[in-house]
């Protein structure tokens, strides 16, 4: 996989607004691997509205286009991702304003749950509050060893209450508890301890890690991974009961498909599926 920062162009959200620097950039290879690179990175990468939006325009679209099997969300520069990018938030205090910034920042975040391809998050650096948050949205993630993670803004008298919702989906409950009251950093190993990423890898074999991850999945049927993504956010929101029943419908749906019966048919003849992959 090319380095995120290699040959990309920027994202289409982007084009009316005629500014001088998209606030993402996308990239995506003959493979259907779109790289999407957060690109403020003198701000740290701190998700402004602009860039909360950009993101949004891109997980509408990538949903809708069927050549993607897999996206990889990274970051240019030093930090991951920041947080919301405070300067902005301050300067328009009302509750209105913030509420609808919040509404429209977890609109975005639930996107990457709710598209049809994996995600995993590409993490060079440091990913704190909506950052970290970002990073537990994402369905898989790859860090270098010298990332860390933090939901720091009850060091500034803001609890971290959305980042918190993805947190707690992902790591343990008194893990999470206490990285939301402390705003302590944790370490890429620790991170990798309590769940919240998958990876650890020194920082020159992160782009070769993310390959290997996102190649994995792209040999794969599509419609395989697509249903099972769907199916596995769905049932963690259920009692165990209705899981299995939600879970029956759907492998029996899938077993119909053909792309489930061609693979369970070459294992029967011993040899390798036929699959029409697009």
């Amino acid at each position: 996989m090319k380095a995120p920062s290699v040959s990309i162009e920027p994202a289409p959200a982007s084009k009316p607004r005629e500014r001088e620097q998209a606030a993402v950039l996308r990239h995506q290879d003959e493979r259907g691997i779109v790289t999407l690179s957060l690109n403020r990175g003198p701000a740290f990468n701190a998700l402004s509205e602009t860039m909360v939006a950009e993101l949004q325009s891109e997980f509408d679209a990538i949903a809708k286009d069927e050549s993607v099997r897999v996206v990889v969300l990274a970051a240019d520069g030093k930090a991951f991702c920041a947080g919301h990018d405070l300067k902005e938030m301050r300067a328009k205090p009302s509750v209105d304003y913030y509420e609808r910034l919040f509404s429209q920042c977890s609109e975005m975040m639930l996107g990457l749950q709710r598209l049809p391809v994996p995600v995993i998050a590409r993490v060079q650096g440091v990913a704190t509050a909506a950052g970290c948050q970002l990073v537990a949205m994402c369905d898989l993630a790859v860090a270098a060893s010298t990332a860390k993670f933090a939901v720091s803004g009850v060091n500034l008298g803001l609890f971290c209450s959305a980042p918190g919702v993805a947190l707690s989906r992902n790591v343990l409950r008194k893990a999470a508890f206490e990285m939301l009251v402390t705003g302590e950093f944790i370490s890429a190993e620790e991170a990798k301890m309590h769940g919240l990423i998958n990876r650890v890898v020194e920082p020159e074999e992160l782009d070769a890690e993310v390959e290997r991850l996102a190649a994995a999945i792209i040999a794969k049927p599509r419609v395989a991974v697509a249903i099972g993504k769907e199916f596995f956010y769905r049932q963690i929101e259920l009692g165990i009961a209705p899981a299995y029943q939600a879970a029956a419908t759907t492998m029996a749906c899938n077993m119909m498909d053909e792309t489930a019966l061609e693979g369970v048919q070459a294992f029967i003849d011993k040899r390798p599926p036929r699959w029409n992959q697009k």
